[in-house]
Parts: C-alpha cells; sequence; structure tokens
C-alpha cells in the first residue's frame, strides 16, 4: 500500500500541515495579545477557514486541469510565504491577510492530499490506507498546536513564525517527485446522484468539527495557556491512533457502525470542558474528544468516499471540516460575553447531539470478511 507516491504525498502533506499547526493556536493568541481581544482572536480562525472552505470548492476544478503535482506545490506556497510577514505587525489587518493566504493554502492542500490517498488504493483497504494517512496527518498536530503555543511565550512569537513559513516550503521537495496525475471529472449528472447520501455524513462531521474549531481557539483563553498546550496534546495523541484503528474496524464490519460511538465520545469531551478550572476534567475531555473525533474522521470519509468519485468527496468532507471550525470559532467569540465559558462549553456539547438521529447511515458496500 505504501507506495513511493504514497510517501511523497504523505511527506508533502505532514510539512505543509506541521506549518500549519505551529500556528492554529498561536496566531489568535498573538492577536489577542496585539490588541485585538477575545473577539479578534475568534475572527483569525474565521477568517482563515472561512478562506479554507472557499479555495476547498474550487480544488476539484484544479485538480482535473492541473493535476495532483501542481496543485499540492499551491497549497504549500500558500502556506508558508505569508507566515513570514506576521513578525511584521501583530495589528489586526495584517493578521487577518495572512490568516486569509494561509486558510487557502490549507483548503487546496488537504483536499489534493485526501484526494490522492484515495485514488492511490483499492476501494476495500482505503479505511485502513486513509486512518495510516490520518495518523501521518496527525502528527504534526501532536508537535504542532503545543509547541507552538509553548514556544510563542518561551522565546517569543518570531522565530516560530518564520519556522512555521519555512517547513512548508520544504515540503515542495517531496512534491517534485510526484507523478502527473489528473483528477477525473465527473460528468453533470454523476454530480446531483452524487450528492445525495453524503450528507448525512457530511453533517455529522461538520457539528463535531465545530466543536474542534471553539476548543483550539479558546482552550488556551479559558484557563492556563499550559494546561490548554497539556489538553490538546491529549486530543492531538488520541486523534490519529483513534483514526486509524476505525479504519481497520470499518474495512472488516463496515464504517456506519462508528457513527453513534464517536458522535456520544465528542460530546461527552465536550461536555467536561464546562469544569474548565479542573485539570482532570479538561485533559480527560479531551483525551476523550480526541478518541471520538479520530473515529468519526475516518468513519464519515470513508462512508462518503463509497458513495462519489475521490476528489469531490475530499472537498465537501474537507469543507465540512474547515466551514465547521471557523463557524465554531467566530461563533462562539460573538456568544461568549453573553454565556462565559461553562455554559458556551455546554451549548457546544448540546448542538453535536442533535445529529445523532443523522447516524442512521447504511454503507455502500459489504465491508472486506474476517
Amino acid at each position: 500500500m505504501m507506495t513511493r507516491s504514497m510517501n511523497l504525498m504523505m511527506a508533502a502533506s505532514v510539512a505543509g500541515l506541521l506549518g500549519f499547526y505551529l500556528l492554529f493556536a498561536t496566531v489568535p493568541l498573538y492577536a489577542a495579545t496585539g490588541g485585538a481581544g477575545e473577539f479578534g482572536a475568534g475572527a483569525v480562525t474565521g477568517v482563515m477557514m472561512l478562506a479554507t472552505v472557499l479555495a476547498e470548492l474550487a480544488v476539484p476544478w484544479l485538480l482535473a486541469r492541473l493535476g495532483y503535482r501542481a496543485v499540492l506545490a499551491l497549497g504549500l506556497v500558500l502556506l508558508g510565504l505569508p507566515a513570514l510577514l506576521l513578525p511584521v505587525s501583530a495589528e489586526l489587518p495584517l493578521v487577518l491577510g495572512v490568516s486569509l493566504l494561509r486558510g487557502a493554502g490549507l483548503g487546496v492542500l488537504v483536499v489534493a492530499g485526501t484526494a490522492l490517498t484515495a485514488e492511490l488504493v483499492p476501494a476495500g483497504r482505503r479505511g485502513e490506507v486513509l486512518g495510516l494517512y490520518g495518523v501521518a496527518v496527525g502528527v504534526p498536530s501532536i508537535f504542532g498546536l503545543p509547541l507552538g503555543l509553548w514556544a510563542g511565550g518561551a522565546i517569543g512569537f518570531t522565530p516560530v513564525f518564520v519556522v512555521a513559513g519555512l517547513i512548508p516550503l520544504a515540503g515542495l521537495v517531496a512534491v517534485l517527485g510526484l507523478p502527473h496525475i489528473a483528477a477525473a471529472k465527473p460528468e453533470p449528472g454523476e454530480r446531483a446522484a452524487g450528492m445525495r447520501g453524503l450528507m448525512a455524513p457530511a453533517l455529522i462531521f461538520a457539528g463535531v468539527t465545530t466543536a474542534t474549531g471553539v476548543l483550539v481557539t479558546f482552550l488556551p483563553l479559558a484557563g492556563s495557556p499550559g494546561l490548554a498546550s497539556a489538553a490538546l496534546l491529549t486530543q492531538s495523541l488520541t486523534t490519529p491512533v483513534a483514526r486509524w484503528l476505525a479504519g481497520k474496524f470499518g474495512d472488516r464490519h463496515g464504517s456506519a457502525r462508528l457513527l453513534v460511538p464517536g458522535l456520544l465520545a465528542t460530546v461527552t469531551g465536550v461536555a467536561l470542558q464546562v469544569w474548565v478550572g479542573s485539570p482532570v476534567a479538561v485533559v480527560a475531555g479531551m483525551a476523550v474528544f480526541g478518541a471520538g473525533f479520530g473515529v468519526l474522521q475516518n468513519a464519515t470519509l470513508v462512508l462518503m468516499i463509497e458513495r462519489g468519485p475521490a476528489a469531490r468527496v475530499s472537498a465537501l468532507w474537507n469543507l465540512a471540516y474547515d466551514a465547521g471550525m471557523g463557524v465554531g470559532a467566530m461563533g462562539f467569540g460573538l456568544v461568549l460575553g453573553h454565556t462565559g465559558y461553562p455554559l458556551g462549553f455546554a451549548l457546544v456539547a448540546v448542538l453535536m447531539a442533535v445529529t445523532l438521529p443523522l447516524t442512521r447511515v447504511r454503507p455502500a458496500y459489504a465491508p472486506l470478511p474476517r
């Protein structure tokens, strides 16, 4: 399964995402300390994810015309170069502009990487291989999220911004070794038919990623940055492992069976953040949330790929991922002044629980025999 093309694609994706995650929680904190406040911190994440969403809509078209190699290179450049401008100023307009460009780069990279992974493996092994891909792209979040927060306070923001800008650019070396592969162009009739059956898994996943945007953006502001770093590290460790195990289980028993337990785990994890002053509740909650998040990452993606072309499905799945994160960060920032953190986290858990009726999804084909 791990061909040369797969290894090169994973290397490029890891480089781009490491640069992204180093700054994901750090840049909102940078903006807040620069005078933007909590609303400004939420706006940074929201604007970035808005740009990600808009870019993701164009990626299937780009893949069909330019191929995976050129599109992956574009994503890495957009993630790397703008980050080098952040040391110039912490003023909100500059930070938002940089976040806009980096968000577009993220959208390009994640859609292309996920779609190419699905293209390179047979249908019956997609769950496990997408799980392995999830482990690979989960490594940047394991190190990047807590390391970016810690380094920003320990050595200053500027060194973090420079490193986070150069790492994605280094990933261009891996992209140069990829063969030229273009995504297939779906017929107009296939587009309409393919959208049916995709929306339930996409909406479930969007609800969970809404909570992710809230937690990543506001957990460092709700308590101490040190506790937030430990909690985010815990979540980052559990998510890729759960994603890989979910892929192995799904190939043998069907991914639809994983939707309910995955969703219940994420709801429980967010609900525990109500006790934001308790280190045990915060860290344990993020561990449970991370496990459920990993399960749902794999289960929803595999269920959707069973029902449509990889490039289009990847765009929709990543759209649900990033739109949910952006809406979560922006929305929570707007209501936080009225609710406070404990009640706000409780409302997020309720919002996720509302999607439980959507978990009644039938598999598109039979799983592998045991």
